[in-house]
């Protein structure tokens, strides 16, 4: 979760009953919100045939409250936890980026939406975040992986607990549940937890 410069990302998600219970497990642990609730907006790039998706690595524009970031992420290295080469950069017109990739012959080929909530513990060792999709509630929890480790036990889960997948295959999954064709995961005005 930097913003400038590479770094080494190491996380996994947990998935909550709902968005209530996971403030209410975060609070219980000692955390408080960092970074207030906001709603992203992320589209992945890749080419037509899929080559970056093949290759295990993301470029990605999100746009979150009045900011915008691009992401490059390289492939996941094996483990328990999901960890990967996070490169960022803040950007000032997405709409400008979107139009280069375009003609450097990248889609966005899949988007996806969700409300997110920024928080800490007293140690200020990692960072917890509460996800709120269209698919379900989910906390991230993201740093050493013994901090990790240690965070989600006190919230209450284990080691079989822990989500490597990324959005896009938790969403392929609920669609396949339902009997869905995939699309985009976003939601429907009906479905969004608070109004945008």
């Amino acid at each position: 979760m930097s913003h400038g410069g590479s770094s080494t990302e190491t996380e996994i998600k947990l998935r909550v009953r709902d968005a209530t219970e996971g403030r209410r497990l975060l609070r219980s642990a000692g955390f408080h919100v960092v970074s207030r609730r906001v709603f992203e907006s992320n589209v992945l790039y890749d080419t037509p045939s899929g080559t970056l998706r093949s290759q295990k690595t993301l470029l990605r524009i999100r746009k979150s409250g009045s900011h915008a970031i691009l992401t490059y992420k390289s492939p996941p290295v094996g483990g328990k936890y999901k960890s990967r080469e996070e490169i960022e950069t803040k950007v000032n017109d997405p709409e400008a980026l979107r139009e280069i990739l375009t003609r450097l012959g990248y889609q966005g080929l899949f988007r996806y939406e969700k409300y997110r909530t920024v928080y800490q513990g007293g140690d200020h060792s990692g960072v917890a975040t509460l996800d709120e999709t269209p698919v379900g509630a989910f906390l991230e929890l993201e740093g050493e992986p013994a901090w990790i480790d240690a965070t989600a036990e006190c919230l209450g889960f284990s080691e079989s607990d822990y989500i490597k997948r990324s959005y896009y295959f938790l969403y392929v999954e609920y669609c396949k549940l339902r009997g869905e064709a995939p699309s985009h995961m976003i939601f429907d005005s009906e479905s969004a937890p608070w109004p945008r």
